[in-house]
């Protein structure tokens, strides 16, 4: 359903944006696992636009990607991604979304997994003034790397599992209390899942199906009443 685009005419950042079929929706980022933007993460941004939602997932590796036989390699993307790089492609992208034809209303809303659920974070952080609603999937940013919160003006309803040795579950909850006691409207929603349980092509062999089945819905509502 998407295609590859430039966020400008110089021919900066790109993503796949994919358009729904009535031609406009609300504008929603989606922010790829440490794997880079694969054929699952741009399926993730056609399956949201199926349902109506203008869908752009930015390409943060600028091309790079990693398979699921190269944890190594993913890792190394991850870990060696430019920081700087990545919230200005981000930004970028918000940017080209509120600019585009097909999106309406005037903020957007923010979807990542894994490594994608931490930079959701981060720039809901960085672009409160454009990101009305935030869904992390089992990432947040560690203690050393966290933005200005105060930054922080969208909804954010996360779902991270019990059971993450990636990312535990104690440093979530204590990130939602610091959040809650700033007075910012976050829920974190912990569930008896592992790490990567809504990732269909289960690159850890613990995809969680009926799990997934009951939260995209979830999701798909939050993004269309927040974004009216």
């Amino acid at each position: 359903m998407g295609n590859m685009v430039n966020f400008d005419e110089d021919g900066g950042p790109r993503g796949h944006l994919a358009i729904p079929p009535g031609g406009s929706g609300p504008g929603v980022i989606v922010i790829q696992e440490w794997w880079g933007l694969n054929p699952q993460m741009k399926g993730v941004a056609d399956m949201l636009a199926a349902h109506g939602i203008v869908a752009l997932a930015p390409d943060l590796y600028h091309g790079e990607l990693a398979g699921h036989d190269e944890m190594d390699k993913a890792g190394e993307l991850m870990t060696s991604l430019p920081a700087d790089r990545a919230a200005a492609d981000m930004s970028a992208a918000v940017d080209f979304l509120l600019g585009h034809e097909a999106v309406e209303g005037e903020g957007i809303g923010v979807v990542g997994f894994c490594m994608g659920g931490m930079l959701t974070l981060l720039l809901a952080a960085l672009r409160g003034d454009a990101v009305k609603v935030a869904i992390p999937f089992y990432g947040y940013p560690p203690p050393g790397i966290e933005p200005d919160w105060n930054g922080l003006n969208a909804v954010v309803r996360g779902h991270f599992a019990e059971d993450d040795e990636h990312f535990p579950s104690a440093g979530a909850r204590d990130l939602e209390g610091r959040l809650q006691a700033m007075g910012k409207d976050v829920q974190i929603i912990f569930h008896a899942a592992s790490h990567a349980w809504m990732n269909e092509t289960d690159p850890f062999g613990i995809y969680d199906p009926e799990l997934a089945a009951e939260l995209w819905p979830q999701v798909l509502g939050l993004l269309q009443t927040e974004l009216a």
